[in-house]
C-alpha cells in the first residue's frame, strides 16, 4: 500500500530540517556574533577592572615611565585567556604587553580613552597597531585618586569568531541530536498513526467492494480508534440494510405464494372437472378472495416503499377475527381433503373484535394453519380456539402431527431454518413462515408461545388486544 501520508510527512521534516540548518548558518550567526560580542566586553570589563585593582602602588611612580614593569600575574591572566593585555601611561604610551607579543614597548599609541563607544570600549586596529579588526576594552589605574594609566585588553575578530564556531558547533549538534531524535518519533508516528490508518483504508475498500464482514484490529484508544469504530459501525448498519432488503424480498415471496397456491389449485380443480360445476360459485368466491388478498399485498408493498425497511408498519384498527379464520379456513379446504383433515373452530361468541392490522394477522393465522395442515396426519383434526382473558385476546392453532423435538423449538423463528421433518415433508417450503409470525405479533407489542410433542402434535398460542370503543 502506497504510504502517501507518511512520505508526506517524512518530505515535510525534511524539509524543516533544512531550513532549520539554514536559519542556524545566517540568521542565526549573526545573532550569535552579537551575542558572543557582547558576552565578551562584558567579560574583558570585568577583568581589565579586576586586573587594573591588582597593578602595585609602586609601578604608578609618575617617573617610572620606561616600561620596565613584569608581572607574572598579568602574563598568567593572558596565558589563559583568548585577550591580549596592554599597560599604558597617561600619554598613551605602552609600557607592558603580554608575553605572547612583548614587543615594540614605549611607543606612542596616541590611545585616547574618549574614543571608545560606550566610555570604556573600542573597535577597530586600534590606530593601525592591530592586523585586524579588534574589540579593545580599557579599565583606568588609579592610584592615589589619580588616573596614571590605562589597562586594555584586546581580543581579534579571529578569536571572536573561534567563540562563534565553537558555539555553532554546539548548535548544530544541538540540531543533529534533535533532529534525530524527531526522526525516531517520526518513525514511531507511522506505527501508531500511519499503520492504523492503512488498516482503516483496507478496511474502507472492502467495505466498498461489498464485504460488508470484514474486520480488522485497530486498538489505538484515541481518535483512529473512534474513526475505525464509525466505519464499522457503518459497514454493520449497510449489512443490516442488505440484509433487510433480502429479508423483505423473502417475505413478499412467501407471502404471495400462499394465495397463488390456493387459486392454482381451485382453478387446476375446475378445469378437471374434480370440482363440479354446481359448485363453482363457492370456489369462485374464495379464487376472488384470494385475489383480493394478492391485491392487498401488492398496495400494501407500495404503500411500506415509503417506510423505513427495517420496520414493521402496521394498520391498525378494529378487526372482526372469527368471521376472518371462517374465509381463512375455507381457502385451505381443497388441502385438507386431500389428507382427510378436518376443522374444528372453537369460540365463546359469534364476534370477537380486536384491535389490530387485519393484513398482518391474517397473514399470521394463513401461516400458522397452514403449517398445522403441513405437519399435521392423515385423518386428524386441527383446532383453532379462541378465548378472552381480561383485555387479551388468546388464539391458538393446535395440530395433531409429528410435533417438534425439544432442542428445535428456540430455532423455529429463525429465518430460513427447517427441522427435519420439514425438510422431509416439504421440500419447498423457505422456513420464513414462523419467522414473519413472531415479527408481526412482536411489532403489535404481544407474545405468541409454542408447546409441541414429538409424535403428538404443535399447538401455537398468541394474544391480541382487545378492541374498546372509543365512544363508550
Amino acid at each position: 500500500m502506497k504510504e502517501r501520508l507518511f512520505l508526506k510527512f517524512l518530505a515535510s521534516y525534511l524539509i524543516f530540517g533544512l531550513l532549520a540548518f539554514l536559519l542556524i548558518a545566517t540568521l542565526g550567526n549573526q545573532v550569535l556574533v552579537q551575542a558572543v560580542q557582547n558576552q565578551a566586553i562584558h567579560e574583558m570589563h570585568d577583568m581589565a577592572v579586576h586586573l587594573a585593582a591588582s597593578y602595585p602602588d609602586a609601578a604608578l611612580d609618575a617617573e617610572k615611565d620606561e616600561g620596565d614593569f613584569s608581572s607574572l600575574y598579568f602574563d598568567t591572566c593572558a596565558g589563559i585567556s583568548d585577550f591580549e593585555i596592554w599597560i599604558l601611561n597617561t600619554k598613551g604610551t605602552l609600557l607592558y604587553r603580554s608575553a605572547s607579543a612583548r614587543a615594540a614597548l614605549l611607543q606612542d599609541t596616541g590611545f585616547d580613552p574618549t574614543d571608545g563607544t560606550g566610555g570604556y570600549y573600542m573597535t577597530g586596529n586600534f590606530y593601525g597597531y592591530m592586523p585586524e579588526n579588534t574589540i579593545t576594552v580599557f579599565a583606568p589605574l588609579i592610584g592615589y585618586y589619580t588616573t596614571n594609566g590605562y589597562v586594555l585588553l584586546h581580543l581579534t575578530a579571529s578569536a571572536l569568531q573561534t567563540q562563534v564556531n565553537d558555539s555553532l558547533n554546539v548548535a548544530y549538534l544541538t540540531m543533529m541530536l534533535v533532529f534525530t531524535l524527531s526522526l525516531f518519533f517520526l518513525l514511531v508516528f507511522r506505527l501508531i498513526v500511519n499503520r492504523p490508518l492503512d488498516k482503516i483504508i483496507t478496511a474502507a475498500r472492502q467495505y466498498a467492494v461489498g464485504n460488508l464482514n470484514y474486520q480488522a484490529s485497530v486498538h489505538t484508544n484515541d481518535e483512529m480508534e473512534d474513526l475505525y469504530d464509525t466505519l464499522m459501525d457503518m459497514a454493520v448498519r449497510l449489512n443490516s440494510t442488505a440484509e433487510d432488503q433480502h429479508k423483505f424480498i423473502a417475505n413478499v415471496s412467501h407471502d404471495f405464494r400462499s394465495p397463488l397456491t390456493s387459486i392454482k389449485g381451485y382453478l387446476v380443480a375446475m378445469e378437471d372437472g374434480t370440482i363440479p360445476q354446481e359448485l363453482y360459485p363457492k370456489y369462485l368466491k374464495i379464487v376472488l378472495d384470494e385475489t383480493e388478498r394478492l391485491s392487498k399485498l401488492t398496495e400494501r408493498l407500495l404503500t411500506l416503499n415509503g417506510f423505513d425497511t427495517r420496520g414493521t408498519y402496521l394498520n391498525w384498527q378494529k378487526y372482526e377475527l372469527h368471521s376472518d379464520i371462517k374465509k381463512i379456513l375455507a381457502t385451505f379446504e381443497g388441502r385438507c381433503q386431500e389428507k382427510n383433515i378436518t376443522f374444528d373452530f372453537i369460540y365463546s361468541s359469534r364476534q370477537l373484535s380486536v384491535y389490530a392490522d387485519p393484513d398482518k394477522i391474517q397473514q399470521v393465522l394463513y401461516n400458522l394453519i397452514d403449517n398445522a395442515i403441513k405437519f399435521s396426519s392423515p385423518n386428524s383434526v386441527i383446532s383453532i380456539e379462541t378465548v378472552v382473558r381480561g383485555d387479551k385476546a388468546s388464539i391458538s392453532v393446535k395440530d395433531h402431527g409429528c410435533g417438534i423435538a425439544k432442542e428445535n423449538l428456540n430455532r423455529i423463528w429463525d429465518r430460513f431454518y427447517k427441522t427435519d421433518a420439514s425438510r422431509g415433508r416439504d421440500r419447498k417450503g423457505t422456513g420464513l413462515g414462523l419467522s414473519i409470525v413472531k415479527e408481526i405479533i412482536t411489532a403489535h407489542k404481544e407474545h405468541i408461545d409454542v408447546i409441541s410433542t414429538v409424535g403428538v402434535g404443535t399447538q401455537f398460542v398468541f394474544t391480541l388486544p382487545l378492541y374498546h370503543d372509543p365512544s363508550l
